[in-house]
C-alpha cells in the first residue's frame, strides 16, 4: 500500500454533514492513526524540502494540526490563519465563499514580512475559496504565497484548478470524487 493509499484508507466520510448533499470528509480518524498521520506529515515534509519555505500557515482549525506539527518538524515559523474574531491583535481579513455558505478568515497584521515564502496548510481543498483568502491576506502584507497544500483534493469541486490559475503550487495527498 503507498503512502497516499495509507491515508485515504484511514479518512471517514460523513454523508449528508453539516447539509444535505455535502460529503464530508473527516480527517480526525486519519489524526487518530499514527503510522497515517507520520506519513502525511513525512510527505508534506519532503515536499518542502524541495522549496524554499520561510513560514507555514494554516486554516482554523484542522489545518492547526498539520501545520503545527509540519512547523515544528521543519524548524520554521507558524502563522494562523482563523475564524473573524479570534485573533487578539491587529488583523486583516477576508471574506469568502464555502461549498455550503460564506466565511471570513484573519490573520495577524504581522504574520509575515515582506518577501516572505509562505506555504498555507489545511485538511482539504473544495472550492479552493479558503486558501485563496488566505492567500490574498499573505499577498496584501507583501508575503509571497509559494503554494498550498492539503491531505484531501475534491477535484470535482474545482478548487485546486482555481487555486493553480491563481498561480499557486497544488500539492494533495489523496483525492476523493463526489460519488466515493
Amino acid at each position: 500500500m503507498t503512502s497516499s493509499e495509507l491515508i485515504k484508507s484511514k479518512i471517514r466520510t460523513v454523508r449528508g454533514w453539516p447539509k444535505l448533499g455535502v460529503n464530508f470528509r473527516d480527517v480526525t480518524t486519519l489524526f487518530h492513526e499514527p503510522e497515517a498521520f507520520r506519513a502525511a506529515i513525512d510527505a508534506f515534509a519532503e515536499d518542502c524540502l524541495k522549496q524554499k519555505i520561510d513560514i507555514l500557515a494554516a486554516v482554523d482549525a484542522r489545518g492547526f494540526i498539520l501545520g503545527g506539527a509540519l512547523a515544528y518538524r521543519l524548524n520554521k515559523p507558524f502563522a494562523l490563519v482563523r475564524k473573524k474574531g479570534k485573533l487578539p491583535y491587529k488583523t486583516l481579513s477576508e471574506d469568502y465563499s464555502l461549498e455550503y455558505g460564506t466565511a471570513s478568515i484573519e490573520i495577524h497584521a504581522d504574520a509575515c514580512k515582506a518577501g516572505d515564502r509562505i506555504l498555507i496548510i489545511d485538511d482539504l481543498i473544495a472550492t479552493g475559496g479558503t486558501l485563496l483568502a488566505a492567500t490574498k491576506l499573505f499577498r496584501l502584507l507583501h508575503g509571497e504565497v509559494v503554494g498550498v497544500a492539503a491531505i484531501i483534493d475534491l477535484p470535482e469541486l474545482g478548487g485546486s484548478a482555481r487555486l493553480r490559475a491563481a498561480g499557486l503550487n497544488v500539492h494533495a495527498l489523496c483525492e476523493f470524487s463526489e460519488s466515493e
